[in-house]
């Protein structure tokens, strides 16, 4: 029965963090889901409890929840904000087979996410030189990509705007594209999404 009860308690505790830190994630733009449940840990006072730290998965879920309940139409409107801006820029870089992943896929996305696309080319300058050719401001980026659970590596990236919104796009070999990164929120394959599926879930909003 003690056993019992330790684990009702634990589970309580990791569904107050994973809502907690749903919360700041939604409220203050962070996007790191360590971070997110560290500060979380803090403010509940259970910052030496690592063992009961929620999944990322778990805080996705409760981000979600967080979002129907607090965001509504704003957060619905944001969101479509969101995906048409993608779609414009993946529309722009067709040449690149452009995929959106990320919350902004998802529907997870708060008004602090950025739209997060994956290009693929032979060289990333090609990207770099299509973007200067139409005077589009940008920033270089590189950014660090788990491929598999074992294997890290970085990839040269993009920053840009389309609409105001926020764009970050990474750039892989053209044979990136048969092999997606491994989600950070679960693990797995991490879910990529063509122009023809994004305009999908654009007509069901």
């Amino acid at each position: 029965m003690r056993a019992k009860r330790h684990q009702s308690r634990s589970d309580n505790l990791r569904a107050a963090l994973a809502q907690e830190a749903a919360r700041i994630m939604a409220e203050h733009g962070i996007r790191d889901f360590l971070v997110a449940k560290r500060k979380a840990a803090e403010r509940l006072g259970l910052s030496e409890m690592s063992a009961i730290l929620p999944k990322n998965s778990e805080i996705e879920e409760a981000l979600a929840g967080y979002q129907r309940l607090f965001g509504g139409a704003s957060h619905l409107l944001a969101l479509e904000a969101q995906r048409r801006a993608a779609l414009a820029a993946m529309r722009y870089l067709k040449e690149f087979e452009p995929r959106l992943v990320g919350a902004v896929l998802s529907g997870t996305a708060t008004e602090h996410s950025d739209v997060q696309l994956h290009l693929f080319a032979e060289r990333a300058e090609s990207v770099t030189l299509k973007l200067i050719d139409e005077g589009i401001p940008h920033e270089v980026t590189e950014k660090r990509i788990k491929l598999t659970a074992e294997r890290v590596r970085p990839f040269p990236g993009l920053r840009f705007e389309v609409d105001d919104q926020p764009i970050e796009a990474v750039v892989f070999p053209q044979d990136g594209i048969r092999q997606a990164p491994v989600s950070p929120v679960d693990g797995r394959p991490m879910r990529r999404a063509n122009t023809l599926e994004v305009e999908a879930l654009l007509e069901q909003t």
